[in-house]
């Protein structure tokens, strides 16, 4: 079983770049061939310096009859946003979300490119086996969270929403496993009908 947890875990390893001092038609080229709208620009010593996007190309060097002189370091947007491959996919998503990305970098510890994540990748999420989910929230509950004889849960899961039905010993316990059944990736909502425990 593969728990879908960070960036690393849904990325696109592969990195297609450009350097800091490709002209337009390069830039161009390479979003041609690969079908990107946007490229990571690395220095010379291969860290992510900036992002060079269609919307960049078109502001800055449409019309502009000294193009061919231009580069990406004049085009990019700097500095760039960028994710580390460690970073939740909630946290990229979050991230993504602040602005008009479609793309990231990720990134490790010295900024050298690693991978790419997209929108799509974050969404990979929500199409995890339900199978799948049920397993992992099964282990979250029998080896972390439940001690032995606190409750007896059935965890059932169609489509990604997950239903919790059993009794627990804590009154308090239904609320906390719920909010931890959502925390699952590729969660879609949670139903339960748990209980507390009438004392004999």
């Amino acid at each position: 079983m593969h728990h879908l947890r960070t960036v690393n875990d849904v990325m696109t390893h592969a990195v297609i770049s450009v350097d800091r001092t490709a002209p337009v038609h390069d830039i161009v080229e390479t979003m041609r061939r690969w079908g990107f709208g946007s490229l990571p620009v690395l220095s010379a010593e291969g860290r992510v310096v900036g992002v060079v996007s269609e919307a960049d190309l078109l502001a800055k060097a449409e019309g502009t009859d000294a193009s061919h002189n231009v580069t990406a370091e004049q085009l990019m947007t700097a500095p760039p946003v960028t994710v580390p491959g460690h970073a939740t996919i909630a946290g990229a998503a979050r991230l993504m979300a602040r602005g008009p990305f479609k793309r990231l970098p990720v990134v490790d510890d010295d900024g050298r490119p690693v991978g790419v994540v997209s929108r799509g990748d974050l969404l990979k999420i929500y199409l995890r086996p339900d199978a799948d989910i049920a397993e992992e929230l099964r282990d979250l509950l029998t080896s972390e969270l439940i001690p032995s004889g606190a409750a007896i849960v059935d965890v059932r899961v169609d489509h990604g929403v997950v239903r919790m039905e059993g009794e627990v010993a804590d009154p308090a316990l239904p609320e906390v496993l719920v909010r931890v059944a959502r925390a699952v990736p590729g969660v879609v909502d949670v139903t339960s009908t748990l209980h507390s425990r009438v004392p004999a």
